[in-house]
């Protein structure tokens, strides 16, 4: 079964390939940088709105409820904030709530209907926000983000993502949408003598080399190429991205007008068929159905395996954990790098296909209850629109020049080494940016892979596979969404393992049309279908 792949228009032009956070969505979110993907010469600061408005607006009181990472953090009037209220003409009160708490006190804010005027939304398709957008608690965005500067810039797909059924209910934080890739040991490649792979066939026999040729030089048969983990249903794990390779498409794909699942579709068998090729030779770790995630990049680092396909800022992770490793060995650190990273691999089709990131971690979302008219709507918008000019990017990120950090060029700085300081003045102001359309203000200077994982997303925003039926909100799904997922990868694991072959694959796609599939497809493509009108 074949389809036509629709690939996502390039962003921006502006894009000033410079850094990258260097941590994952989660570790983006507790960073100081807020998920930044890349940095620009810092242009001038918009004028507060008193400005805007002759001098004659009283400061816009605002109250914003954001996660914390840490038990310390900006006090109203600590003096990155202060500088934030005089740059914007606000009077603002943070409500700091822990990150491991935050769901919870999220719900119970909902519930109790004191809302503050713009809300950290932690799941943009949670059904407790789904309901409330339902009964009209928030303001739809939809056709107001157009009105702003940096807002109307933001980016469709990422829009589409973070909708409820095509609309626009909250201010996305962005973040990369080309995260996705391949990180491996270079070391191991120069030792086997093989260059970075370019199609199918590459990756296999770079998998090959890593198990049978001593890529670790020790004389034992100890190493295997691939590291997985377990999966979970939507998790971009290993065979998500391999998938698309081989042309199938990303949890979606339109074949006449219609929407049919991925699983559904020859290239999605012929993953199958690859990965149980690999299990079966031993080149992937043979636990992956049950290995956690939080032990993924040890193989890596213990010299045990040499490639995880993941987001790719894990390659600086897995490079500094190698060289932690060596240390505590005693041995020699010879190396600048272990790691190198790409994209994807080139498919049958002679194209390239990546598997994209949702692009946004949460929504900032303004009440009806506590923002009660389109004048102060467009006064809150006019400040979140703001908050992406490269100045106020700079200072909820990094706090002041001299005191939080010192500038070394025009793109980037090197920030104080007083911890206590800076969560105290700096450290989760940054929660409340949402990098639209990216990210410009001055960022940490980076080491070579960590610009070259930069290099990578960046190229990777060409090639990424959006997911069509990403905004749709599904009733059928809500109720049967857990059973349907697990019959599809209960199968894919067991065709894996041996223990079923492809009339066991085709019975499970069967089990999975009648036991809600066939009204989950129905449903999704009626949703589809109101969207194009």
């Amino acid at each position: 079964m074949k389809r036509k792949t629709k690939k996502v228009k390039r962003m921006s032009t502006l894009v000033i390939l410079s850094t990258i956070c260097a941590m994952s969505l989660a570790g983006c979110s507790s960073g100081s940088s807020g998920g930044g993907e890349k940095a620009a010469t810092e242009t001038p600061v918009s004028p507060p709105a008193a400005e805007s408005a002759g001098g004659s607006q009283e400061p816009l009181k605002l109250n914003i409820m954001l996660p914390i990472f840490k038990t310390n953090y900006p006090k109203d009037d600590s003096p990155v904030a202060a500088e934030l209220e005089k740059l914007t003409n606000t009077d603002i009160h943070f409500e700091w709530v822990p990150n491991a708490s935050y769901p919870d006190k999220f719900n119970i804010t909902l519930a109790s209907g004191n809302l503050p005027k713009i809300i950290y939304v932690p799941d943009a398709k949670g059904p407790s926000f789904v309901s409330a957008v339902k009964s009209g608690a928030f303001w739809d965005l939809t056709d107001k983000l157009k009105n702003y500067p940096n807002l109307s810039q933001a980016n469709e797909v990422i829009l589409n993502n973070s909708s409820i059924n095509g609309k626009t209910y909250g201010i996305y934080r962005g973040r990369e949408l080309g995260r996705n890739g391949v990180y491996y040991r270079q070391d191991w490649l120069e030792k086997v003598g093989l260059s970075q792979p370019k199609t199918i066939d590459d990756f296999y026999n770079m998998l090959k080399a890593f198990k049978e040729q001593d890529p670790d030089g020790n004389g034992k048969d100890d190493t295997y190429g691939l590291v997985m983990v377990k999966w979970a249903p939507g998790w971009g794990s290993g065979f998500d991205q391999i998938k698309l390779w081989f042309g199938a498409p990303n949890t979606w794909g339109e074949q006449d007008g219609k929407l049919v699942p991925d699983f559904q579709y020859d290239e999605y068998f012929e993953t199958l068929k690859f990965m149980k090729k690999l299990y079966d030779e031993k080149l992937v770790n043979q636990d992956f159905a049950v290995m956690d995630s939080a032990k993924w990049i040890d193989p890596i680092a213990n010299g045990q395996a040499g490639v995880i396909i993941d987001v790719v800022d894990g390659a600086a992770r897995a490079d500094d954990k190698i060289k932690a490793s060596l240390a505590e060995a005693g041995k020699e650190d010879s190396r600048e790098h272990y790691m190198d990273v790409f994209g994807a691999v080139t498919g049958p089709d002679g194209q390239i296909h990546t598997l994209p990131t949702s692009g946004f971690a949460g929504l900032l979302a303004i009440p009806k209850s506590s923002v009660k008219t389109e004048e102060e709507l467009d006064r809150v918008l006019k400040f979140l629109d703001q908050l992406n000019e490269p100045e106020l990017q700079t200072l909820n990120g990094y706090g002041l020049e001299g005191a939080h950090y010192t500038k070394i060029d025009d793109q980037t700085l090197e920030r104080s080494t007083d911890t206590v300081l800076l969560e105290s003045e700096v450290e989760g102001l940054n929660q409340m940016i949402p990098y639209i359309p990216e990210t410009r203000g001055l960022q940490v200077a980076q080491t070579p892979l960590r610009l070259k994982q930069t290099e990578v997303q960046i190229q990777n925003r060409d090639t990424i596979v959006a997911n069509p039926a990403e905004p749709f909100i599904s009733e059928v799904y809500s109720q049967k969404g857990q059973q349907l997922g697990n019959i599809i990868n209960d199968a894919r694991i067991k065709f894996i393992f041996g223990q079923i072959d492809e009339q066991g694959w085709r019975d499970a796609i069967e089990l999975w049309k009648k036991s809600g599939g066939d009204d989950y497809v129905k449903e999704i493509n009626e949703l589809y279908s109101a969207s194009k009108s």
